[in-house]
């Protein structure tokens, strides 16, 4: 079986099927060709049958080329995800992939989540669900926080009332107070993969976000599940469900966004709430300096 039809499958499973964001389709499929690419002429079969010491191989090579720690956890992830499909191909009862601890990571100050890592949580989260439509719902949980700002309580609190998403939604804060924000064609798209997947009707009166069995979901549930998935992609511990929120904020602030604009996306009764909200770090201050003052360019 050519490779390039191997590679195409999975690419249409991940971006078709578990509607991925192209970042991770690209990450993903690259780390599936790179496995092609040493294995030579293969088949689903052969794929399914790769064990432990051969994605540990996998990884080897990879570190003799040089990528670290939190780059080794993330092709580690893709190679098991790659695997897990290959063994559902296969027909295999059992498609867990191979039990691989990933590499131990060091731990220093915390950072943000930029751009990138927050998606690679939330495409963790999608792929580690016990179940498809759990990890959908997980996964559009994590991207209502990151891509409209919202705390993890308003975003369990929203109801069958907000279908069908459109391009803002209402949102209910503290105090009872509602915004308007608007909804970015991602998030509304893993919103939409989940309540197609999710065992229980969309009603109006009822959570959007459903529990195992039918019942509200608990943000516990959702802070376990980003736990998890940041372990494997070697995030800091500042890597929580809120971090999202936060970083959401300084990014549209470091996009130009005025404190006003943002102090309304956010729900902050006072504009103090917001300046405090959205502290750059020293550190992030002096790469600004260094790349921007005139004498750092001489």
């Amino acid at each position: 079986m050519r490779a390039s039809d191997i590679l195409e499958a999975w690419r249409g499973h991940l971006g078709d099927d578990r509607r991925r964001s192209p970042h991770t389709v690209r990450a993903y499929v690259g780390t599936a060709g790179r496995l092609l690419e040493e294995l030579g002429d293969t088949d689903w079969s052969a794929l399914a049958r790769l064990d432990a010491a051969a994605l540990r191989g996998q990884l080897a090579l990879r570190r003799a080329e040089g990528i670290g720690n939190v780059s080794a956890a993330r092709e580690l992830s893709a190679l098991k995800a790659f695997i897990r499909f290959a063994r559902e191909r296969s027909g295999q009862p059992d498609p867990s992939p191979p039990r691989l601890r990933g590499p131990r990571i060091k731990k220093g100050l915390p950072r943000p989540v930029t751009p990138d890592e927050a998606v690679n949580l939330a495409a963790m989260v999608g792929d580690s669900g016990v179940e498809e439509w759990i990890g959908a719902r997980d996964r559009a949980v994590l991207l209502l926080l990151y891509g409209a700002g919202m705390r993890i309580a308003e975003a369990l609190s929203l109801t069958g009332a907000a279908l069908p998403l459109g391009d803002a939604i209402t949102v209910t804060g503290k105090g009872n107070k509602q915004r308007v924000v608007p909804l970015l064609p991602i998030v509304r798209d893993a919103v939409s993969d989940y309540l197609g997947k999710c065992p229980f009707p969309a009603e109006r009166d009822q959570p959007l976000f459903r529990g195992a069995r039918g019942g509200p979901l608990a943000p516990g549930m959702v802070q376990k599940a980003m736990a998890r998935a940041r372990i494997a992609l070697g995030l800091p511990a500042s890597a929580t469900p809120h971090a999202l929120r936060h970083s959401f904020a300084t990014h549209l602030l470091g996009a130009g966004a005025d404190l006003r604009s943002l102090q309304e996306l956010l729900g902050h009764a006072s504009l103090g709430s917001t300046q405090i909200y959205t502290k750059v770090d020293a550190a992030v201050l002096l790469d600004v300096y260094r790349n921007a003052h005139p004498r750092e360019q001489s």
